[in-house]
């Protein structure tokens, strides 16, 4: 009998072909810039700590201000406009925007969950501990350097999700894989279920959370950040806006067309993994597709320092 070999048909063909590059440019990417580890650090006490953003000092005496992956505390320091936006988001995320008789006493609540949350990282900083950071931009007050990093103690514990597991932050913000290899993925679930346990519990903030209003509050800020990027896609930015995709911290990226902060986070956390080198690498940056592409991509510039 004769004997039938299997043949690509002309539609096989390109997917094959496809499924080849596919593979050559993942083994060319530039491979996830390792976490480095610096031991036996000690705090630092400034006049700006909170809880989720400190000055470290590292064994060999080299300081830095670290920005905690994956989680926010509540705002302490409203010194701008900036920051007390931030606190009302954050207050109508966890539902506490109408807490006590008036918005005195609700300003407040948030204030002293604020300040727990900066005192339990300072005492859980008190013995030395371990540092894991990329030294990625954390973002902020453009006058202070920040850099994301892990804080973890000897027993193995993470600060950023002790504070989530206290009630004392969200599971928001840049996340990355984490010093024993969690993958982003699963890091940000395993946060994000922390998060629900403290709810659950009536943790920290989640104890004073107004269960009746918080659909309302939570509907009310995703309106207003819709609202806020249709005005920002409205005005656009102006034609000498140049930014470089792989350097720009979180509110440089945010200047974009059609990219809000979820956006720029998750463009920094693929960059992480692997920089990019021309305007379509971003399309591999989850949510964005050409059509965004084209809105932004004049502004791009990749030689920018």
């Amino acid at each position: 009998m004769p004997v039938h070999r299997n043949h690509p048909t002309a539609m096989q063909i390109p997917v094959w072909i496809a499924l080849f590059l596919a593979c050559a440019l993942h083994a060319l990417a530039a491979p996830p810039k390792p976490l480095e580890k610096f031991e036996k650090c000690e705090f630092v006490a400034t006049d700006w700590a909170d809880g989720d953003s400190f000055r470290i000092k590292t064994a060999k005496g080299e300081q830095h201000t670290i920005r905690l992956y994956g989680v926010d505390c509540l705002e302490l320091h409203l010194g701008d406009d900036r920051n007390l936006a931030r606190l009302r988001e954050q207050r109508r995320y966890f539902g506490i925007t109408d807490v006590g008789k008036n918005n005195e006493e609700s300003m407040k609540t948030a204030h002293d969950f604020a300040k727990e949350a900066a005192d339990f990282t300072f005492k859980s900083l008190q013995a030395p501990f371990t540092v894991h950071t990329r030294f990625s931009n954390g973002g902020g007050d453009p006058n202070f350097k920040r850099f994301l990093g892990f804080i973890t103690f000897a027993d193995g514990k993470d600060l950023g999700t002790m504070l989530v597991q206290q009630g004392l932050a969200r599971s928001q913000g840049i996340i990355s894989t984490m010093p024993d290899g969690t993958s982003v993925v699963e890091a940000r679930g395993m946060l994000e279920d922390w998060e629900l346990q403290a709810l659950k519990k009536g943790r920290g903030i989640w104890a004073k959370t107004d269960w009746e209003k918080l659909p309302d509050e939570r509907q009310l800020l995703r309106k207003e950040i819709a609202e806020a990027k249709i005005a920002k896609d409205q005005n656009g930015p102006g034609p000498d806006l140049k930014i470089n995709p792989n350097k720009a911290a979180k509110n440089e990226l945010m200047k974009l067309p059609g990219i809000g902060e979820e956006m720029a986070n998750l463009i920094i956390e693929a960059r992480e993994d692997a920089p990019f080198g021309k305007p379509e690498d971003l399309m591999r940056v989850p949510g964005i597709k050409q059509k965004t592409l084209e809105k932004f991509r004049v502004h791009l510039d990749f030689k920018k320092p």
